[in-house]
């Protein structure tokens, strides 16, 4: 029984009611509530049509019991204090959104690398399916759910994805479009941006490698001015914070009045780079050159125009749910045809599919002829 809004009973409307309303059989009711193939749209339509007139909603904890399917999908996307939500916000939108199309919901979940909350959600069956973002190069989350059931994709690359699919932007191309975009500008130096580091003015620090993709943008910059034979420097900051930024801005500056371009890996980084040159009456795209790896809505967002690579959250995103949707599908290990566009590294029995960035954006780079 049910409570109206006038507050007298009623007895809920049932699977027969529509079919009768509807003029089909209650198998297809059902087939119609479950997403099978072989309705005819006439019918599909007609079904649903009776539902909405009966205000008709199945009984979500009877569909699982009887398809052990609960048509709900995890996504663990890290929020802290210093990642840029405004970076993690389209890849969420896309999975939440395309997900729905295809009849499925999706729980978020924000914390920090929580393996006991993946567990926890497995043993209850309360998902059908996992994606995880922020991948770590030893990701302490991978040994959990490679030994799940349920299907999971990574978004982002660790050293060993022990089976797991796995989608990502590959940095790589990134990195050797923001050195090419300055060389073919004739640029004469190129200063990036690095990662905190304990001794930031140490000769042979080491960059953090906690994020992969990290790596290959910053190993690809330098590959790449190496082969181009332009002078580079790669700046580490003390902190992640606004200070460690300041305090390595004139390292950062020193070639400023010959042809300089800096690359900046973060959006919140680009943001400070931004104000301090305000401060300093240094103009991007005519003083120096700025290229940020960010995506295009972010780079749009800039008070000040910046050159961009997009980081593409909406395609890297897509491909991900894609590919979980099709692992729902079916378990065979067949290739998908709709990825042929990007690069495929076979790796076992998963696929890892780097999606290349989109052409680069140019809003402040000073261009001269050589």
């Amino acid at each position: 029984m049910r409570i109206s809004q006038d507050g007298f009973a009623y007895k809920a409307p049932t699977s027969k009611d529509v079919a009768t309303l509807a003029g089909v059989s209650q198998t297809t009711v059902s087939f119609v509530i479950n997403d099978k193939n072989g309705i005819a749209p006439e019918t599909r339509n007609r079904v649903l049509n009776a539902m909405r007139t009966l205000n008709y909603h199945p009984n979500a904890g009877a569909r699982i019991l009887r398809t052990s399917k609960t048509n709900i999908i995890a996504l663990f996307a890290e929020m802290r204090s210093n990642k840029d939500a405004n970076e993690t916000t389209p890849y969420i939108d896309t999975i939440v959104r395309y997900a729905e199309e295809h009849g499925y919901d999706v729980i978020l979940n924000t914390t920090a690398h929580d393996s006991k909350s993946i567990q926890r959600l497995a043993n209850k069956t309360l998902c059908d399916a996992f994606i995880l973002m922020d991948i770590e190069t030893n990701d302490p989350r991978i040994p959990v759910v490679c030994q799940l059931t349920q299907p999971t994709v990574l978004i982002g690359r660790p050293r060993n994805a022990q089976g797991l699919d796995v989608v990502d932007l590959d940095a790589r191309i990134a990195g050797r479009m923001a050195v090419d975009e300055l060389y073919e500008t004739n640029h004469h130096h190129i200063a990036v941006i690095g990662e905190p580091v304990s001794n930031p003015y140490s000769i042979d620090f080491e960059e953090p490698e906690n994020m992969f993709f990290i790596h290959e943008f910053h190993m690809a910059i330098r590959q790449e001015c190496e082969k181009l034979n332009i002078p580079y420097s790669i700046i580490p900051r003390k902190s992640p914070d606004w200070t460690g930024f300041v305090e390595c801005a004139d390292r950062l500056l020193k070639y400023k009045d010959d042809r300089l371009g800096i690359i900046v890996r973060q959006p919140s980084v680009a943001q400070w780079l931004l104000w301090y040159l305000k401060e300093r009456n240094i103009q991007p795209g005519k003083d120096l050159s700025v290229i940020v790896h960010c995506s295009d809505d972010y780079a749009e967002s800039f008070p000040t125009p910046i050159t961009n690579i997009s980081t593409v959250p909406r395609e890297v995103a897509k491909t991900a749910i894609q590919l979980v949707l099709q692992r729902l599908d079916s378990e065979s290990n067949q290739q998908h045809s709709e990825f042929k566009q990007n690069k495929i590294i076979p790796n076992r029995t998963n696929r890892e599919i780097l999606v290349a960035p989109s052409n680069i954006h140019r809003r402040a780079t000073t261009v001269t002829s050589w």
